[in-house]
Parts: structure tokens; sequence; C-alpha cells
């Protein structure tokens, strides 16, 4: 496939494709119709020969071209193949999408700290398991690791501490570097209630107060996520225009990691 998309990827050999696929063609007449020199002509056809793209015919003093249609139709079927993936992950590009709207509506922020102190963000999800599970999915190392980064990243700690004053850390790296937040947990009523504060350190610093409610439905759990930012720094605005996105993924990604353990 690299050898075919490589030949196909020059205008020149491209024409000469369209004009094979019509029917079997001589060098001389490639060349006229292309406007090329014959050497040159004669070059682009060796480099599609290659490729396994065209085969050639020894007429007596003549050489003619022939298009393979195989190894065509096996390009097109991978291209396809490529076409429904993007597809498929439409939702990862809607992501970077609305991170970048949030990025734009911020970039007239104030050259300041604290611009931000006061801005809140509220999330919610049903999930199909009982309410003590989704619980442990907060407050166990191991299951909040699980979920409470994007799939895309390594978590290096992590840990909320069910009890006032309890640790809240969150670590993690990803391939454009690493990024780290601490705090302490304010209230921790087991199964149904946690509060905590998390400060991002760093350039693009600050703190958020994050209440996370479970309550029982009919046929699982209903998570409410309020999120409220105080502290803000004047670099934070990159990093507060993915927040919401941020925490809409990891929801996600914790429904996801839920519903394939019930499965």
């Amino acid at each position: 496939m690299d050898a075919i998309a490589a030949a196909l990827g020059d205008a020149a050999r491209w024409r000469i494709v369209e004009l094979l696929a019509e029917r079997p063609r001589s060098v001389g007449e490639l060349a006229e119709l292309t406007g090329l020199r014959q050497p040159q002509t004669t070059k682009h056809l060796q480099t599609l020969a290659r490729a396994g793209l065209v085969t050639v015919f020894p007429l007596g003093q003549r050489r003619v071209y022939a298009l393979e249609a195989e190894p065509l139709l096996g390009f097109a079927g991978r291209l396809a193949d490529l076409a429904k993936a993007t597809e498929a992950h439409e939702g990862e590009r809607d992501v970077v999408t609305q991170y970048r709207a949030a990025v734009e509506a911020d970039t007239e922020a104030p050259d300041r700290d604290r611009w931000a102190d006061g801005r809140e963000f509220g999330f919610e999800r049903v999930l199909a398991v009982p309410r003590d599970v989704v619980w442990r999915h907060w407050t166990d190392p191991a299951l909040l690791a699980s979920w409470w980064v994007p799939p895309s990243t390594t978590v290096t700690a992590c840990v909320l501490e069910p009890r006032p004053g309890g640790r809240a850390v969150l670590a993690y790296r990803d391939a454009d570097g690493e990024y780290h937040s601490e705090g302490w947990v304010r209230l921790a009523a087991e199964p149904g209630r946690l509060a905590f504060d998390l400060a991002v350190t760093g350039e693009a610093a600050f703190t958020g107060h994050y209440d996370l409610e479970l309550a029982s439905v009919p046929g699982g759990t209903r998570l409410r996520l309020g999120l409220r930012v105080t502290a803000t720094t004047a670099g934070a605005a990159d990093a507060l225009a993915g927040l919401e996105t941020g925490w809409d993924q990891v929801l996600d990604h914790l429904s996801d990691v839920l519903t394939h353990q019930k499965g």
C-alpha cells in the first residue's frame, strides 16, 4: 500500500493512470497527451510498474502499458476502511472542535489573576450499576485510575481519600507533557456524597471545587457533578477552555468502564 500511495502521490503519474484507465497506451502517446518528455514519461511508468499498478507489453519496437485493476481496488478498499474508521470516531473530532471553540472564546480573557473565579459547570450521567459500585470507582485508587483521565493518557498518581481532610491527587502524562493537581477532600458521606478541592499546578494554575452526588434510581445510579472554579491565574485560559470537554470525556470513560465490567 505504501508503494501505491507514493506512486499515486505525483500529479503527473496520476494523470498517466487516468489515461491508462481508458485503454492501454504507448510511451509516445502518453508523453504527447501529458505534455511530458518521453524520458520523463518512461521514468513515471517505471515507478508505476514497481508499485504493481501497470504492466508493460513489448510489441516489436513499441512498448505498450496497461493499467492493473486489482491493486487499485485493494487501495480503494483501504481508503474506504479509513473513511469508515474516521466516521466511527467522529466524536473525537467533535471534542477537538469544542475545545478550539472554547479556547477562542477565552482569547479575550483579562491578563490578570482570578479573572475566571466563580465560573461553574455541571455534569450528569445515569450509570447502569448500583451506587456502591460507582462510589468504589471514585474512592478506590486502582479503580479511580482506570477512568479518571482520557484513554490516551497515562496515570502516574491518583487518589481520593474518602474522609474529610483526605488527600486528592491526580497526576498523568501524555505525549505532550506531564500534568499534576492536588488538594483535599472536604466532605465524604459514603456512598452518596463527595466534595473535594483540586488545584492544578504550573503556569496554567487554577483551583476547582468539586461536588459529587450519587443517587440510586431505577436501573442504576444518577451521577451529578458540580464544579466551581476558584483561584484562577492569568495563564489558565487554555486549561479552563478544555475543562468542560475534558470532564465530559472522563465521565464518558467512566460510563464505558462500568458498562464493560458489568458485561
